[in-house]
């Protein structure tokens, strides 16, 4: 057998074993258009992609919904180094108010995952396609042009520790990398600009999903090789993401955005119903 024999024998069967972990080709397909796409809207708005990971999971590959959460935190990880990089480039990156923002994040990372364990998956849903309405609001609302923060003061460092500790608890508890929250009190608190917001944002999620991600494997609440799946196919797409945010008309993609979101909380809240009518149905066992 020839080297290239061997190396066409192996990716095929790295191919066929993959298959098989996500249930078949059409489910890994799912897999792939999940990691893509979540991977560019992170890069192009500065999230952590968890608002279409988590319902991708669910919807396309049938993952149980508090495994889907988790599972979400861990492939925000290499989606946000990738978009975080591309921001950089550009100088899109404000490292002292993120590092604050951080020591925040990473107390309400752990909070955020702790109580997880203690919520139902109904209640999940609903919080979850809360998220995702509030988020579509929130791009549909015209935010101000930012100027920059200013001088860091103790009132203004106190303001973005805060601020991490509720985008950490978010992160934990709804498998987002708090973008939503970051992005838009960035813009509308401390003036920050449009990008150096995204991109500020995209940075502080890295620890904040690598924190939550720990106590999320510790409880068996991530499937970490459905996460290093998508994730890794969303790393090229949210670079890709981030050069084409500052091209794109911001009103056009945010109009864009939030009917996607719309969408996804509706389908989200409408599987709900299904399910909770499923369960009326079936009889009690005694």
């Amino acid at each position: 057998m020839t080297r290239a024999a061997a190396e066409t024998g192996a990716t095929q069967h790295a191919l066929g074993a993959l298959s098989a972990r996500f249930g078949g080709s059409r489910r890994l397909a799912g897999a792939v258009a999940v990691g893509v796409m979540a991977g560019f809207l992170s890069g192009l708005f500065g999230v952590g992609g968890g608002i279409l990971i988590v319902p991708g999971l669910v919807l396309i590959l049938n993952v149980d919904q508090r495994l889907a959460h988790g599972t979400s935190l861990a492939a925000i990880i290499p989606i946000g180094i990738g978009g975080v990089i591309g921001y950089a480039i550009h100088g899109s990156v404000d490292w002292t108010a993120a590092g604050l923002i951080i020591i925040g994040a990473t107390v309400g990372a752990v909070v955020g995952t702790h109580a997880l364990q203690r919520i139902s998956q109904p209640a999940l849903r609903v919080a979850f396609a809360g998220l995702l309405v509030a988020t579509a609001v929130r791009l549909l609302i015209q935010t101000p042009a930012g100027h920059g923060r200013g001088t860091l003061d103790a009132a203004m460092a106190i303001g973005l520790i805060v601020l991490g500790a509720a985008s950490g608890t978010l992160a934990g508890l709804l498998g987002v990398g708090g973008g939503i929250l970051i992005v838009p009190a960035l813009l509308l608190l401390f003036s920050t600009t449009g990008s150096v917001a995204k991109g500020t944002s995209l940075f502080v999620i890295i620890p904040t999903a690598i924190v939550g991600t720990f106590r999320n494997v510790s409880k068996r609440n991530a499937d970490l090789p459905v996460a290093a799946t998508v994730g890794l196919l969303g790393v090229a797409s949210a670079f890709g993401g981030s050069q084409l945010a500052v091209k794109l008309n911001p009103h056009l993609s945010a109009v864009l955005f939030a009917i996607l979101l719309l969408a996804v909380a509706v389908r989200l809240l409408l599987r709900r119903r299904r399910g909770k009518r499923d369960l009326d149905a079936t009889p009690e066992q005694s």
